[in-house]
């Protein structure tokens, strides 16, 4: 069954959630660089974008996808929302139309990664970023564990996991979408916990066939 929410909808982050995003965000500012005039777009963002909420100011455009997203951040002239299932709802968008692209604990949740990963590829512009974070298969226990064991995180999301990614599960896939190795960063943060990739097209890339 597909999910009927976004992320955040119904209900706030638990404080286990909180400090998890609050990990990502710092380890996505560090790679995202400067974003000041950027195309940025953050796919399965969350119902209030908490991470790309952090780049509206500076960055040029945002482009938030998501199965919804808040009413305040649809009405904002800087933002464009798109409402509904990754990676279908991608299809819209323009090739070579986003400088930064964040995917932040989204895949997990994805019946068909490799076509989300692959729509990466064709939205970014030569020397673009995508940045994506995953859970491990060491954090598979740690969710699982404060979800169903301690009740400080969220079952619901837990139970709508579909795969976990260590550094090898996912560095294949980024190449099968078309990142060439040698643009490819991927290594385990969140103390083991979560798996981390920074993926770069050069001026030369062309989208993935």
């Amino acid at each position: 069954m597909s999910r009927q929410g976004s992320y955040g909808q119904t209900r706030q982050p638990t404080l286990v959630d909180r400090f998890g995003i609050w990990l990502s965000a710092r380890r996505i500012r560090a790679y995202a660089g400067n974003p000041s005039g950027k195309r940025i777009g953050d796919f399965g963002c969350g119902h209030d974008a908490r991470i790309a909420r952090s780049f509206l100011t500076s960055a040029d455009h945002l482009v938030l996808v998501d199965l919804s997203v808040s009413p305040e951040l649809k009405e904002n002239p800087k933002v464009t929302a798109i409402e509904g299932e990754l990676p279908d709802a991608l299809r819209t968008l323009p090739d070579a139309s986003l400088d930064i692209i964040l995917c932040n604990s989204v895949l997990e949740h994805l019946w068909a990664p490799l076509d989300a990963v692959t729509a990466f590829h064709r939205l970014l512009t030569p020397d673009g970023v995508a940045l994506i974070n995953v859970p491990s298969w060491r954090g598979k226990w740690f969710l699982e564990f404060a979800a169903f064991k301690l009740k400080v995180s969220t079952i619901e999301e837990m139970d709508d996991h579909k795969a976990y990614y260590d550094p090898r599960d996912l560095w294949p896939m980024l190449v099968e979408a078309g990142f060439k190795p040698s643009k490819i960063t991927c290594f385990r943060h969140k103390f083991g916990l979560n798996t981390f990739a920074v993926c770069r097209l050069g001026p030369d890339d062309g989208a993935a066939p």
